[in-house]
């Protein structure tokens, strides 16, 4: 997985990158918001961002907010990571659309835990994402059923897109997943069998 990791200070920043990279992720390393948010509204952007609360440019909250107010239906998992650690700190970097918080300095285990947190919860989403394109994909084969269906006043039998007639039965067969099951209604069979 691609990790952006934004942060200023040179140590942590070869700290981050050493433990991104040992756990088999790629790193995607910036030393300012404005590096970070660039990296982030690109076309290949890291599903994944370690933004530093304080940097120069544009702060990892300022940041966080930016990101936030693109509307994609795959938005990156954010953890702010900062020497902050009150709870309106913490609140705060919440509220500005952070996922996780991480206070320096950090354990390299807890690091690991919520970057697995994060791959996690970016899995469930990719998955999501999936079943939403399905049934978008079913949605689009129904409303073709709600259109203006051709039918012969005659035999009743519908037109298809291609010009060739089918009975009905073969029609909403091909173009749902209804199964017919045959019967008489009472009219028919009074006509039928009057006896």
């Amino acid at each position: 997985m691609r990790i952006l990791i934004a942060e200023d200070d040179v140590t942590s920043r070869a700290l981050l990158r050493l433990l991104i990279t040992k756990r088999g992720h790629e790193p995607v390393v910036t030393v300012n918001g404005t590096e970070a948010l660039s990296a982030m509204q690109q076309p290949d952007a890291p599903s994944l961002a370690i933004l530093d609360w304080m940097m120069p440019e544009l702060d990892g909250i300022d940041v966080c907010r930016r990101i936030r107010e693109v509307a994609t239906e795959r938005p990156p998992y954010i953890i702010m990571l900062t020497t902050k650690g009150e709870t309106a700190d913490i609140v705060a970097g919440l509220v500005a659309g952070a996922d996780d918080y991480l206070t320096k300095p950090f354990d390299a285990n807890e690091l690991y835990a919520r970057v697995d947190v994060g791959r996690r919860l970016l899995d469930l989403q990719a998955v999501l994402a999936g079943k939403v394109e399905e049934l978008r994909d079913a949605l689009a084969q129904i409303k073709t059923l709600r259109g203006t269906v051709p039918i012969c006043a005659c035999c009743k039998k519908i037109r298809d897109d291609k010009g060739y007639w089918k009975q009905v039965e073969v029609y909403v067969r091909d173009h749902t997943e209804a199964q017919f099951s045959h019967g008489i209604c009472p009219e028919c069979s009074a006509k039928l069998y009057p006896e």
